[in-house]
Formats: structure tokens, sequence, C-alpha cells
């Protein structure tokens, strides 16, 4: 083997991947076809569950200590969804993705990991022991497994000859990142009357510390083949169309057109070979849900590779891969279809559609109705089956941990090293959890919950009304001698 795991596609979900293989103590080559990273910003933001997962890591401050990175307000089909003060502890953050990708890069570079650039996948065949990659210059690797995080229109998906169902796209709409003059800083989505709209969100700041903003511009007239470039005047224009003359283009940093294609990959697992990010699923681009659901894929995915390379993986590990991201990747695609109706993103004006959307603004005032759409978009509401924990009805069963207080310790500083954490406030657990001292860290201190089992990626996968050794065997594994 030239590597444990092949990581093809070096955007975040991949070097989110990748991370989390070398906190495993996993061997990891991540390859991608370009030949530079790219200067597009894809996604703009940052969930409340994906920085969590960061700061399960480590990697929160340092990301943050990059630049501006303000404050988001979220939104559901365009109407704006206050900050939940229940399990939301980290709120929203603007961070374009090109500024995710950079950290990251430079985070694994001093971890000895360097992207292959100039790596373009033409080939893949894998056997009982691994797969074998081929690239367009002749040469090949081979991994225990490899991961495909190689975006939307995946190489690795195409080789497999992977179902990947869905509808296909049937509009476009302009994205771009600018700099203007005029705009209202509190506004987010504006429609006129013919149907033409245009949704705002700040980006933070240039290298020259000017505020940046995401652009997204729609309606009647606008909808054009994808590869059509997108110009300044059509920025301007549709600015005009909008705002009138009150809001000026004064820079324009990149822009692209985007369909709302919706497709989902039957299967995110494929013998040695697993999809992972837009290479799973893709969407509309609403409320950064591709990119932190697909980073989310990687939390998920990371140590059950590790645990298979290392040699403890429970049989049937690797397979709750896909039990448990396929529901979530399908949640997000039902979502993303309900708000792109409610935002009438063809400028339709349909008055039915007009009628469905003013009734649900109404309801979004609710406090019980923001908090379920909070959950739903931050990736709060992510609760897994926990089927060797069945008997337990602990609220908090298949959710993040909560990130309590143990005498000055959090517990997401216990999950920075990559292994379970078992919070034994009584010490009643120390023998059966002897045999898992090397993948789960026991912590006998007081805390204000009773006993749970968190699995690495921060989920709960245990709490103290049932037998814990069953669990701990479903999780990590046969106990060592």
């Amino acid at each position: 083997m030239d590597t444990d795991v092949l990581v093809v596609g070096a955007g975040p979900t991949g070097m989110t991947l990748a991370n989390e293989l070398l906190t495993a103590g996993v061997s990891t080559v991540v390859v991608d076809r370009l030949s530079r990273r790219s200067a597009l910003s894809k996604a703009g933001g940052v969930q409340s569950r994906t920085l969590e997962m960061l700061d399960q890591r480590g990697l929160l401050e340092p990301l943050l200590a990059t630049g501006d990175h303000p404050v988001a307000t979220g939104h559901f089909a365009g109407v704006p969804l206050p900050h939940p003060s229940d399990r939301h502890r980290l709120p929203w953050r603007s961070v374009p993705q090109v500024v995710i990708e950079g950290f990251f890069e430079d985070h694994l570079a001093a971890l000895g990991l360097h992207i292959r650039r100039d790596h373009e996948l033409v080939g893949l065949a894998q056997d009982g022991t691994g797969v074998t990659a081929t690239f367009a210059d002749g040469t090949s690797l081979r991994s225990r497994y490899l991961v495909a995080a190689d975006g939307g229109h995946s190489t690795v998906r195409s080789l497999l000859r992977a179902a990947f169902p869905g509808e296909p796209g049937t509009l476009t709409i302009i994205a771009a990142d600018v700099r203007l003059d005029g705009a209202d800083p509190s506004a987010s989505h504006t429609w006129n009357e013919d149907g033409h709209w245009a949704a705002m969100f700040p980006l933070g700041t240039d290298v020259q510390g000017r505020p940046l903003r995401r652009l997204v511009l729609g309606g009647p007239g606008m909808s054009l083949p994808r590869e059509t470039p997108v110009t300044e005047d059509d920025i301007r224009d549709g600015l005009k169309t909008v705002f009138g003359s009150r809001v000026q283009l004064l820079e324009l940093c990149y822009a692209r057109r985007i369909t709302n294609a919706s497709r989902q990959a039957e299967q995110y697992r494929h013998g040695r070979v697993f999809l992972a990010g837009d290479a799973a699923h893709v969407h509309l681009p609403l409320g950064a849900q591709g990119m932190n659901t697909g980073m989310q894929d990687a939390f998920n995915l990371g140590w059950k590779l590790g645990a298979a390379v290392r040699g403890w993986a429970p049989t049937g590990l690797l397979d709750t891969y896909h039990a448990e991201r396929h529901p979530v990747g399908a949640a997000v695609l039902r979502n993303v279809r309900a708000q792109s109706l409610l935002m009438d993103w063809a400028g339709t004006r349909d008055p039915e559609v007009l009628a469905a959307r003013e009734i649900f603004t109404d309801l979004a005032q609710l406090p019980d109705v923001q908090s379920h759409l909070a959950n739903l978009m931050s990736g709060m509401a992510v609760r897994y089956p926990m089927p060797g924990a069945a008997a337990s009805s602990d609220p908090l069963l298949g959710l993040p941990v909560p990130d309590l207080d143990l005498g000055g310790v959090r517990v997401h500083e216990l999950l920075r090293a990559g292994r379970g954490v078992l919070l034994d406030p009584e010490d009643a657990y120390a023998s059966v959890a002897a045999g898992f001292s090397g993948r789960v860290d026991r912590v006998g201190r007081g805390g204000a919950t009773g006993p749970l089992l968190v699995r690495p990626d921060g989920y709960v996968c245990w709490a103290g009304s049932a037998w814990l050794g069953p669990a701990l065997r479903e999780w990590f594994g046969e106990p060592s001698v």
C-alpha cells in the first residue's frame, strides 16, 4: 500500500476528512486535479454544529483568527432566524469557503501532509484488500480505502457508475462575491413586484480590510446556460432591477451561475470506496448546507475509517456511515426544495406561492417554529440511531454532546485526541472500560449529567440507564486483553 486512505478532492470535505484521519493516526494522501487552490468561495457560512466539531479538534479559534468573520444570521427561505439560546452554543459565522480551504491546507502542511495537485483521476479498481487509483500522467496510487470528495461532478462516482438519482437543474441564478455601495447592512433578501430578487450576506473583509458580500440574483429572464460567463453589466443590471439606483457595484471579485439540480447518491459506500460531500449530494446552496453537510460527512467517516485501518473496528462500523449520513443528506435536499419553492426562485409571482410564503412567514415568528428551523438549518437537528443503546431513553442519546464543564475541563477539549470519551462522574465503570483504554478516555469527574459515552465525532452513543459493555463493543470493538 502507498497509503492507508486516499482522499480525492482538496475542498473543505476532503481536507476535513484528512485531518480526522491524521488525528486517528492513519497515513493519508490527498490529491486534487487543480494545479492550485481555487479562489472561488462557493459557500460563505459555517453552521453551529460544524463550529462545534472544529472546536472539538482545537481548530475553531485558529480558524476565526484568520480574519474578520462576523456572526451571521441564519434564515429559512429568506426569513431570518434568530440565534437560539438552547443547544446552539456557537452562532453561525461568515467564513468564506476559500478561507476555510486555505486554513486547512496550511494546517495539514504543518502536520506533514501536502496536497498533491495536478492529479487528475482517470481510473479506479478495487479488490479485497485495497483500491488502485490511476491518474492522467500514468502514475497510480494504491490504498486500503478511497474517499471521493471531488464535488458534484465527481470523477470517482462516474468511474464507479454509482446511481445518482434526482432532479436535473431547470434554471440558473447568479452568485457573486462583491463590494457594494449603498447596501443596507441589515438586509438579506429583497424581492420586487415583477419577481426579480436579490440576497446578500456578509463575507468579512478583503485583504485591504474592505467589507465583502455574497450577492445572489435571480428572477425572470436571468436563467441562462450555466457556462455563460457573468459580467459586471449582468451584476449592475440585476442590482438596478431590484434596488434601483441606491445600490451600486464597486468591485466584482468573482461570479458564477448555479443551478437548482437536486441529486443524491443511492449508496455512500461502494466496497472500499466512499462518497462524501457534493460527490454524494448536490442541491441549491442555501444556508451553506452543501459545504457544512460535507464537512459533517467527513467528521462521521474519519474516525470509522481510522478504526478500520487500525484493526479495532467492530463489524458493520463502516456501514453506519451510509446508514447515518444518507438520511441527513436526504433531509437537506428536502428542506432546500421547500425553501426554493417558498422563495420563488424562478420569479413566477404565482399567487399560490405568495400566499404560502405569507403564511409561512407568520408561522416563522413563533418561537417553537424558529427553534425547529434553526436546528434544521444548523445541523443541530441531526440525531443518529443508536441501536446498541436502545434500552436507554436518555434525551441526549444520538445527539451532539453538550459542552459540559467538568471541573474546569470542557467535554469538547477531551475530544481533541480523536478518541471516545466516557463520562463517569461516580467512578462506577472503571473495570468495564479498562479494556478500551486505548480507544476511550474515561473521565471520573463530577458534572451536571449522569454517565455518558461519547463517540470521537462528539455524538452520545450511550447514557447510564443500561449496561455499558454492549455499547462499548458496538462502537469500539472488542476489549484488548
